[in-house]
């Protein structure tokens, strides 16, 4: 019979299911951590719970916090089990399951609670996953967008803030007044140079208000840039059904992910870390290569797979990755265009980086959604596939499948497959999105008037033209023909 997670029923589990071997009574916190997702659970405290159960870091427990509705939802749903989460690897040579015990709270989901426990003296780091588009950078400049209206209202009201870098900024003002040392903030989320876009977002925020405080920020405070990496699907009734029959345990906030992880930090603490690296994780002088590597190759290869496999009425990631000219795709756009922008780094092979991505994104346990690469074009294509075509375009470097992967985009903003079956929208930007698309039909240069996505490469006469040529195949061929078409010309 399943048992109900908590506590109390660590020493009644299943006996292949690993559990917490450390007293976590004795743990002490260190961390606050902002966006209890999956991808955090299944990473960064997977991490400190194999730090922990190496008897190493026991006052680097995590706290958590939250600044959105679905944030208090996950605190409910975690407080019933006792900040307990079970994670199963999803491995094609067998599943494994362990509950880890790295959380000790998770404070109210209110800005004041928030600002308490990052203003305490034993938090030493306060570390975010909230989303790539979490960061109020203006796609048109790429700078700070001071006239977003959350940042508005924190501006006007920094004692009252409702974004957590108005939140940060709080705490650290206590701190500040205190005598305290700052807390380190490190970014967890896929943006290159995280920390430094951190860092500028908490600094320009402050200069709005209090220009004394952003001095001692930019003096004081360290923003960390860091690499994450581990495909982490979105929990459902398939994942908690599994966890129950398969491992005997109720879980209402189960983690599923693939069975390999990285992270790669910047080695910038102040006030100390923990001892991450005996559990896996690397330190370094200067993360940006290993970054831009995965950016590039595993979040740019998700975007590229995404939107034809989407057209062509694919659901599973390792269904996509199963249909030849997905696959021949996916390796020709890496090899001839993405692979090529990047630099060397010291004992790394991009090509066998590429094909540990193709093995891992063809792992048919992991059961990850084609839906759930495609969610939130707007804000991940400028993160993911722009930059290389402008790297790419600089460079005087062949952009014929990079153009061809936004016009993929393009056709799926118009919101149904090559089947004619409707695609729901995942954008916030979702009706704006489709509007160009459709007057696309008519002048194929329309979808770029979307200066919020587009910025400056709409108007490089090379992405222009290529991006015309490449959409018109799609549209009036398909899919198909279009991958055939690029495909040939290598």
């Amino acid at each position: 019979m399943a048992v109900s997670l908590n506590a109390s029923a660590l020493d009644h589990l299943p006996d292949a299911v690993g559990r917490p071997g450390y007293d976590r009574a004795a743990l002490r916190p260190g961390i606050v951590h902002v966006g209890v997702g999956n991808f955090h659970r299944a990473h960064m405290a997977w991490y400190l719970d194999q730090l922990f159960e190496a008897g190493e870091g026991h006052d680097w427990a995590l706290i958590g916090a939250g600044v959105r509705q679905g944030d208090a939802a996950m605190r409910d749903r975690l407080a019933a089990q006792d900040w307990l989460t079970t994670v199963v690897e999803l491995d094609p040579d067998g599943l494994n399951a362990r509950v880890i015990g790295s959380m000790v709270d998770f404070v109210p989901v209110d800005p004041q609670a928030v600002i308490a426990a990052m203003a305490d003296r034993s938090i030493r780091i306060v570390s975010l996953t909230i989303t790539e588009g979490g960061y109020y950078v203006d796609a048109k400049t790429n700078g700070f967008d001071a006239a977003h209206p959350d940042i508005a209202h924190d501006a006007a009201h920094p004692d009252a803030p409702r974004t957590v870098f108005g939140m940060i900024l709080a705490a650290l003002r206590q701190r500040r007044d205190g005598g305290l040392e700052p807390f380190t903030v490190l970014s967890c989320d896929n943006l290159p140079e995280n920390g430094h876009v951190c860092a500028r977002t908490v600094a320009e925020l402050a200069q709005l208000s209090d220009p004394s405080l952003a001095d001692w920020v930019r003096r004081k405070v360290a923003f960390p840039n860091s690499m994450v990496d581990c495909i982490t699907p979105a929990t459902s009734d398939r994942e908690r059904t599994l966890v129950r029959d398969r491992f005997g345990i109720i879980d209402a906030a189960p983690v599923v992910c693939e069975p390999f992880r990285q992270w790669v930090l910047e080695d910038h603490f102040p006030q100390g870390r923990p001892p991450l690296e005996k559990v896996g994780a690397e330190f370094v002088s200067d993360v940006s290569r290993h970054e831009l590597m995965k950016l590039r190759i595993l979040n740019g290869g998700h975007a590229a797979i995404a939107y034809p496999s989407a057209l062509l009425g694919h659901h599973f990631v390792h269904d996509a990755m199963a249909d030849p000219q997905v696959a021949d795709w996916l390796r020709g756009l890496e090899m001839r265009e993405i692979i090529p922008t990047l630099q060397p780094i010291p004992g790394v092979s991009y090509d066998d980086y590429l094909d540990l991505i193709v093995s891992r994104f063809a792992n048919p346990e992991v059961g990850d959604t084609i839906p759930r690469l495609c969610l939130d074009g707007s804000n991940r294509q400028p993160k993911f596939i722009l930059p290389t075509l402008a790297d790419a375009l600089k460079d005087d470097r062949d952009i014929e499948g990079l153009a061809q992967e936004v016009a993929f985009w393009c056709r799926y903003c118009e919101r149904t497959d090559e089947a004619g079956h409707a695609i729901a929208p995942n954008d916030d930007n979702s009706d704006a999105l489709r509007d160009y698309a459709l007057a696309s039909r008519r002048d194929p240069l329309a979808f770029l008037a979307n200066e919020a996505v587009f910025g400056p490469l709409a108007a490089n006469p090379r992405f222009r033209q290529a991006f015309a040529r490449r959409l018109k195949i799609v549209q009036d061929q398909g899919v198909r023909a279009a991958i055939r078409d690029y495909l040939a010309a290598a």
